[in-house]
């Protein structure tokens, strides 16, 4: 074999191990692809970036709605590989991440969305046992995806606490349910899907939610009336990847990834206060939608409702079970009170 032959065979041989080497992951979510809110829009610039940050070497395959797994069976779904990465709602799962969930334990609670992703990504770099909870079910944090923060959208007006007395409300968790009682009203448990139909036949009265996330899902086609309470920002989305894909990754796409899931924090963040803003333009127009003050004080005097402050203190009995020092939980605690 002549030394041009044996060039072309190397070569050759680069670019077979070079395709052999590419690999697509599949990315699952509950999300429509043509939702067109920060969350699938931001979800697109994730997989975008991964591409071009790889060189092309490598590709995100989403699978949208559902149709690979629902809401509520992605972290099984992720943790047996059904998928590679994926959206995992924390909210839907207190009890399986309860150190994960912490702030959906704690509504209300005073930080913003890009706080709350802050503090997320602080709590993971600083207490091992973050990660561990999910490690141990076989998942790996990408990124954090927090809510905006949330207020009341209703179908009828709402300035006081003694205006919601007998309403019905849709609820999820542990933190909804012990905080609407305290109010006076009837909690209603109901998926996000089935929320636009529970507020059209009045099957419930208000849902807690941000002004992006109720026209994303509609809900102000059926409900006029959003009241400014200062629930602040729940914890949403875990950007989750199945540890042995995780642990599988080259050591270059490994950080790339890990990049990623940071730089994504941000980009998210932005899309989700320009979706805000243009939603209250929106409803200030054509959708009609009312916005009311709410006094603060009202709903904060209600953290020592007996029922609020019981949930509480089984995160706070969760997190001492996880592993969690009185010093830590202490410091946890203090972002998350009032």
């Amino acid at each position: 074999m002549n030394a041009k032959t044996t060039s072309a065979a190397v070569l050759a041989l680069s670019l077979v191990t070079g395709a052999a080497q590419a690999e697509t992951y599949t990315y699952i979510t509950y999300k429509p692809q043509g939702a067109n809110d920060a969350h699938s829009r931001s979800l697109q610039w994730f997989v975008d970036e991964f591409a071009k940050r790889t060189g092309g070497a490598h590709s995100i395959e989403v699978f949208w709605g559902g149709s690979v797994a629902a809401v509520g069976e992605t972290p099984e779904a992720l943790a047996n590989g059904v998928g590679d990465m994926g959206d995992i709602v924390t909210p839907y799962f207190p009890d399986q991440f309860p150190l994960n969930n912490a702030v959906g334990f704690f509504i209300p609670q005073p930080m913003n969305s890009r706080d709350v992703g802050q503090a997320m990504v602080d709590w993971h770099a600083e207490h091992p046992e973050f990660a561990e909870e999910l490690s141990s079910q076989n998942l790996h944090a990408m990124s954090f995806r927090a809510l905006e923060g949330y207020g009341l959208l209703c179908k009828e007006p709402v300035e006081s606490v003694a205006d919601l007395a007998g309403k019905r409300i849709r609820s999820y968790g542990f933190a909804y349910p012990a905080l609407i009682e305290a109010m006076g009203a009837t909690p209603v448990s109901i998926t996000t899907s089935d929320t636009y139909e529970a507020l059209e036949r009045s099957i419930v009265d208000c849902a807690p939610i941000g002004p992006a996330l109720a026209r994303g899902f509609k809900y102000d086609e059926v409900a006029k009336y959003y009241v400014e309470m200062p629930f602040g920002a729940s914890f949403g989305h875990i950007l989750a990847m199945n540890l042995d894909s995780y642990n599988g990754l080259d050591e270059d796409t490994r950080t790339v990834l890990d990049q990623l899931g940071a730089d994504y924090l941000a980009e998210y963040a932005s899309m989700l206060e320009a979706e805000e803003t243009r939603v209250l333009e929106l409803w200030q127009g054509d959708l009609g939608v009312t916005v009311l003050p709410f006094p603060d004080e009202e709903l904060t005097a209600l953290i020592d409702n007996e029922g609020v402050q019981a949930v509480r203190a089984e995160w706070q009995a969760k997190a001492e079970a996880a592993g969690l020092s009185a010093e830590v939980i202490d410091g946890i605690l203090t972002q998350l009170r009032f």
